[in-house]
């Protein structure tokens, strides 16, 4: 570090006292060394000293660090040297009051769930594969079907019988074409099954039935008879979506994402998108909205002659 930029006092004391004393990792101390070295410059440009650095002084710079771009985490990382710097002043008599107490970067924006397009959608559900066990290909065509056009959650999936017993979490009722399935919170909840979901489950069940052990009731089963595992449904899901050419990782949830962001941009009910995915605050349903209106921005931005500016 001899050619870093000097540190006013006490900043070289309290590096010390994290590298011998506190015996700190050489990355962390790094990051604070960083840390202090903006609130130094932030402190210089001011026009401040150090010591009467003030809340309102601490707040205008991560406010302007913010709008420059910095992330949250980052943020909250400078506000942790800051505030571990002062607090280590104040502890050795020569401060009363830490600047840096009471404030907070802002929070993290909730990033929103990936969505596959429509056309990579359709492409991995109509996806039969050219190669393998045709019992195998079977099910996962039948699953992908059945997550993509029902919008189930991996495990109210997995969990499903091939038929309604007592006891049983879910089951396919191929007479009302519906799945009934066990939602978060042992919630029951039942969500109509399309078409060509009805129709690959159907090709699916004669091969299910060679393969399950006696008395396995589950409606999807592995290579050795036993109920499918999320793990093994999420290995197949990956490889299938690389033969189908959907050039993003694919795990089920996206699916889910997918079948919600794609039934909404059609229908715009919100209320009942709720209750297909068996969410209990529709707050959580309009996370969906967002990502409708990010669809119809990028169209805009394609296709409007206003939307691009021109250049010079």
């Amino acid at each position: 570090m001899s050619d870093a930029p000097a540190l006013p006092e006490p900043m070289p004391r309290y590096l010390r006292h994290l590298e011998v004393e506190r015996r700190v990792a050489a990355r962390t101390l790094q990051t604070y060394r960083e840390a202090l070295v903006r609130l130094a410059a932030d402190a210089a440009q001011q026009g401040i000293d150090l010591g009467a650095v003030q809340a309102h002084h601490v707040r205008r710079w991560i406010a302007q660090a913010h709008r420059q771009g910095l992330a949250p985490r980052s943020l909250a990382l400078r506000l942790a040297a800051w505030r571990g710097l002062y607090r280590w002043w104040g502890e050795q008599g020569e401060l009363k009051l830490n600047p840096v107490d009471g404030v907070r970067a802002p929070r993290a924006g909730k990033p929103l769930p990936k969505a596959l397009s429509v056309d990579h959608a359709v492409a991995l559900a109509e996806h039969r594969g050219d190669s393998g066990d045709a019992r195998l290909l079977a099910r996962d065509h039948a699953i992908v079907e059945l997550l993509y056009g029902a919008g189930l959650r991996v495990s109210e999936l997995t969990a499903l019988d091939a038929r309604a017993s007592q006891g049983a979490a879910g089951w396919i009722d191929r007479a009302e074409v519906t799945a009934h399935v066990l939602g978060k919170g042992s919630k029951r909840r039942s969500v109509p099954v399309g078409r060509a979901a009805m129709e690959a489950i159907d090709a699916w069940l004669p091969h299910r039935d060679q393969l399950a052990h006696a008395g396995e009731p589950a409606l999807f089963v592995s290579r050795r008879g036993t109920r499918l595992t999320a793990s093994q449904l999420r290995t197949r899901l990956k490889a299938m979506a690389l033969a189908a050419g959907v050039p993003t990782h694919v795990h089920p949830h996206m699916l889910r994402h997918s079948f919600a962001s794609h039934l909404l941009q059609s229908s715009g009910d919100l209320r009942g998108v709720q209750e297909l995915l068996g969410h209990a605050n529709i707050a959580t349903t309009q996370v969906y909205t967002k990502l409708d209106f990010q669809h119809l921005a990028k169209v805009y931005d394609a296709a409007h002659p206003r939307a691009k500016r021109k250049p010079g």
